[in-house]
């Protein structure tokens, strides 16, 4: 079970361990992380944007085109962008910290 860590926008830190193959938006919900998701994972909205750095994105497989696109339309991207519902976490992920986006967050 990998160890991950979200980080909010103001810096607060919350340490969560997550059995593999729980996605990052499902790992946020079932641990009180405020990440809205609002289309439920099916990569139409954005609202589960996350930010995820260099070194932590090599252990993902590269974003889908679909995820791009979708990706496109959410606010506040940069090159560390991903959405929480496309990222399946696994034993490799051990240690990722994922900050979350100020427009993905919902009271938790």
């Amino acid at each position: 079970m990998p160890h991950i860590t979200f980080i909010a926008p103001g810096g607060e830190r919350t340490p969560v361990e997550v059995p593999s193959g729980t996605t990052i938006l499902e790992a946020a919900h079932a641990n009180g992380v405020g990440l809205l998701g609002t289309c439920g994972g099916s990569m139409v909205c954005g609202t589960c944007h996350v930010m995820i750095s260099a070194a932590d994105r090599a252990k993902l497989p590269p974003p889908s085109e679909d995820e791009e696109d979708t990706l496109d339309l959410a606010f506040g991207v940069t090159a560390d962008s991903r959405l929480g519902c496309q990222i399946t976490l696994t034993e490799e992920m051990e240690g990722m910290e994922i900050r979350l986006a100020p427009t993905a967050l919902t009271a938790s």
